[in-house]
């Protein structure tokens, strides 16, 4: 015998949110999934604010900092300028902006996330985003975003696809349409972190393409990736949108790293 419940005892959606964190409490514990030790909850991802305030914690990206590639820079500069690694790669796209650095504390929540499946994680690293990328798209002339596409096969492999997720988080908080039928990965390619900027370049050439054979007809698009190193990948992907009639592509990552 199945029972339904009457409308007027539905579950509202802050209802829905509160049964599922207690269920999420059940399976997961709130406690930090870093320490293992403070308090912390789902709606922060599962990280404590002793943790994300700490030494290798969060740090906000603030100027100066390259104004192609949003790379950050120590010191008081006054004037515009562009980073050496944008003077010699060439970027399709027009910016780069990051929410925070590549710290150690983001780069464990990222590999985990990513690659262990702690989608636990997702509020805290969604939440650095839409802090600091919401407010400039919603005053931007932006109409879509488009998340880095993974290829079938390592989608597969993973079971789902960080960008995407992100960018549909990103996509709630501004109302712009997150479109993941525009932009596809035809290559297959290993991880880049144990490769040279170079390597790095030439193994996403021509990597991406348009899903579909009709070009764009002047969007401009916002990608969304989780964390920027050099810009081979984005920077391919923008090749491939901007060749095929974007009026403009820019970059919006979780968190930037310091290419060394």
């Amino acid at each position: 015998m199945h029972l339904m419940m009457p409308s007027s005892q539905r579950i509202g959606p802050g209802a829905l949110k509160n049964w599922l964190e207690v269920v999420l409490s059940y399976f997961y514990p709130p406690v930090c999934q870093i320490c293992g030790e403070a308090a912390a909850s789902p709606a922060e991802g599962y990280i404590c604010r002793e943790c994300a305030g700490g030494p290798s914690g969060v740090k906000r990206i603030e100027p100066p900092y390259c104004q192609k590639c949003g790379l950050p820079f120590e010191g008081e500069m006054t004037t515009q300028f562009e980073c050496g690694n944008c003077l010699e790669m060439d970027f399709a796209f027009a910016f780069a902006r990051a929410a925070v650095l590549a710290s150690p504390l983001v780069l464990e929540v990222v590999h985990r996330y990513k690659y262990k499946r702690a989608l636990w994680f997702e509020p805290f690293l969604s939440r650095l985003l839409i802090e600091r990328a919401a407010s400039e798209l919603i005053r931007g002339d932006w109409d879509c975003i488009v998340p880095v596409p993974l290829h079938p096969l390592k989608q597969r492999e993973r079971e789902f696809n960080q960008a995407e997720r992100l960018a549909r988080q990103l996509s709630a908080a501004t109302g712009l349409p997150m479109r993941k039928d525009i932009l596809q990965r035809r290559t297959y390619t290993e991880t880049q972190t144990a490769l040279s900027r170079s390597q790095r370049s030439a193994n996403m050439r021509g990597a991406f393409a348009l899903r579909r054979r009709k070009e764009l007809a002047g969007e401009k698009i916002i990608l969304v990736d989780d964390v920027l190193t050099t810009g081979a990948t984005t920077g391919a992907c923008a090749k491939a949108l901007m060749e095929n009639g974007a009026g403009a592509v820019g970059v919006w990552t979780v968190a930037r790293g310091r290419w060394t």
